[in-house]
């Protein structure tokens, strides 16, 4: 299935379009909140597992500022792009039904895509571990190449 070529801000304010990133592996991952404990844990995972030949881009309905404090913050080293309008997040299924704390309530969903270089999606994670993500894209990167 052909991966959705969304346009969209990173930290820094550049913007970033999927195709940019043609001929070259992408994990695009989704992520309710910036700084929020589930969120940092992912990110953190990536800065510190470095994803061998792979682009890896974080999108949340986060604001530019935020992401900007949240990058700095935690010296987060790949693009963390804003999506306030849902319009990526939607289009990629990463957007419904939540529960916490006993409230249900429509939001984010915590998904990642594995997007190989001809842009087609080859693996969607839906039960993420951000303790043990990293390592699992991995591990299924290096079978499917």
């Amino acid at each position: 299935m052909k991966a959705f070529d969304f346009e969209l801000a990173d930290q820094e304010g550049r913007f970033h379009k999927l195709s940019d990133y043609s001929g070259k592996w992408v994990v695009v991952y989704f992520y309710p909140k910036d700084d929020t404990p589930g969120c940092t844990k992912e990110a953190c995972g990536f800065r510190d597992t470095k994803i061998p030949g792979a682009v890896v881009l974080g999108i949340s309905k986060d604001k530019i500022d935020s992401h900007k404090m949240f990058a700095e913050k935690y010296k987060l080293d790949f693009p963390i792009l804003s999506d306030p309008t849902l319009l990526a997040i939607k289009e990629y299924g990463a957007f419904g039904k939540k529960k916490f704390m006993g409230k249900e309530f429509e939001g984010v969903l915590r998904m990642t895509f594995l997007i190989n270089p001809e842009g087609e999606i080859v693996k969607k994670y839906e039960k993420v571990n951000p303790l043990v993500h990293a390592e699992e894209i991995i591990r299924d990167l290096k079978s499917l190449r």
